[in-house]
């Protein structure tokens, strides 16, 4: 990645680029691709996808610093709270952190999350580095989301330093607008 973005790291992809293909563990343990939302993906074993599958799935990815704290289980209740408006025949809710997939199931469960919380621990931070918003001071993500098409391209994103909180209806436009 060329450029920079805020202090210790990368600059965010942008707008119009392919998303960064990952595969990253859940909170149950289960691999997790982005690749697997795309239209005509190959290597899907159609489990539980619907027809809607050949047509694939937007991806709602949320990047968040960690569990179990005030910001972050806000942020990721009022998603919870609006689970029908990103998990659905037509797309799919993804939340990224650094912390152990360990963690997360306990925070999922303590925080009633139905949505596969990622675990980006192990390399630690690759994932969140690919996407640029890695910050290698504080070893964590920031608060960034990516609006990923059918097709595996960003059309929307936003990138919030750690203490600012991110306004969901801005998911919804966006998703509304592909």
């Amino acid at each position: 990645m060329t450029g920079t973005g805020r202090a210790g790291t990368a600059a965010p992809i942008a707008v119009g680029d392919q998303a960064p293909d990952f595969s990253l563990k859940d909170n149950h343990g289960r691999t997790v691709r982005l690749a697997d939302f795309r239209g005509g993906a190959a290597g899907h074993d159609g489990e539980g996808a619907g027809d809607s599958y050949l047509d694939g799935k937007n991806v709602v990815l949320v990047f968040y610093p960690f569990a179990f704290t005030g910001v972050c289980a806000g942020e990721l209740g009022a998603l919870r709270d609006a689970l029908p408006a990103f998990v659905n025949d037509d797309t799919q809710l993804l939340a990224v952190s650094t912390d152990s997939i360990h963690t997360l199931r306990i925070f999922a469960e303590q925080e009633g999350l139905e949505y596969p919380l990622l675990s980006d621990f192990w390399p630690h931070g690759q994932t969140s580095r690919a996407y640029g918003i890695f910050d290698e001071d504080k070893g964590c993500a920031l608060r960034g989301t990516f609006v990923i098409d059918r097709t595996g391209i960003v059309r929307w994103s936003v990138v919030n330093a750690l203490p600012d909180a991110r306004d969901l209806d801005q998911y919804v436009k966006a998703l509304a607008a592909l």
